[in-house]
């Protein structure tokens, strides 16, 4: 089981995207931020966001000083917002209990809040150039095509996908995080889940699913993603109108936002289970910590 490292990382010097939280003088926090931000958002909505937070919050306890609602407003438009309270509640934990500085180490990363398997092995790698296996979507859609020869990886198992990543990295441990880049960086732009672009593939003589014929993936089919008219859509709208304020609004600037009372009071309800909205002693609601 393996897959040439000299000729991945000779196409990821040439080919990788300019992102910022790839230079060499971006911090560890911004590696974090990163990373949080980019859990199923793609990297255009990303960009300006991040830099927005970087220049407004550079360290972690700039942004533990700050409100959650505030962090809530600023997250804007990327969506799953529930993120960015625990991107808040990280930070919180990194500025008392590890003097402002992000951890190095993964487990120390795994103790945060809302830091879990994949984010913390990113910033071990990406942010310190630690020996870690990265496995996202695209990390297994490449493994499972050029090493185990299938159409794509089925569904996902963390010790199964951590353990053959952590068999093809290097053994030195700056080279096996340029590795753990380079083979996602290949899944997001060559080796696609549509229309892999082989011709291009840095990996394409020794790929196993090319030499086994590009056999179609049989397995389970995965859940496409609706987004319009659902719960998180209406969630959104909610909060959106509270974004856009500076107090708590009364019941009714909510209601108009969505026709349907039972779906709208139903995600009303989960936005105040998960701690995105409070409501105040007067019945008004807003965003968390602002009244």
């Amino acid at each position: 089981m393996s897959i040439d490292a000299d000729c991945l990382l000779d196409w990821f010097d040439e080919s990788a995207r300019d992102l910022p939280w790839r230079d060499a003088d971006c911090s560890p926090w911004g590696v974090l931020v990163s990373e949080i931000m980019l859990q199923q958002t793609p990297v255009a909505r990303v960009l300006p966001v991040w830099q927005e937070w970087l220049d407004r919050w550079p360290r972690p306890s700039a942004l533990a000083g700050e409100s959650q609602g505030e962090v809530l407003r600023a997250w804007g438009k990327l969506g799953y917002p529930r993120r960015a309270l625990r991107l808040h509640a990280a930070a919180c934990v990194i500025a008392s209990e590890h003097h402002d500085r992000v951890p190095d180490d993964v487990e120390a990363l795994l103790a945060l809040p809302g830091i879990g398997a994949y984010t913390a092995r990113a910033v071990a790698a990406f942010a310190y150039g630690k020996r870690a296996p990265v496995v996202d979507t695209n990390v297994r859609r490449v493994v499972a095509r050029a090493v185990h020869g299938a159409g794509d990886a089925g569904p996902a198992s963390i010790s199964r996908d951590l353990a053959d990543v952590e068999a093809l990295l290097p053994a030195d441990e700056p080279r096996a995080a340029r590795f753990s880049a380079a083979l996602m960086e290949l899944g997001a732009l060559i080796c696609v889940a549509r229309s892999p672009k082989c011709t291009g593939c840095p990996l394409v003589s020794g790929c196993a699913w090319q030499r086994a014929g590009r056999p179609e993936y049989t397995g389970p089919a995965k859940p496409v993603q609706k987004y319009g008219g659902t719960d998180r859509h209406v969630r959104g709208l909610l909060l959106d109108v509270l974004r856009n304020t500076t107090e708590p609004v009364e019941k009714a600037r909510l209601d108009v936002v969505w026709s349907k009372p039972g779906q709208r009071d139903r995600c009303l309800d989960s936005l105040l289970v998960d701690g995105l909205v409070e409501q105040t002693p007067d019945g008004r609601f807003g965003l968390p910590g602002e009244h």
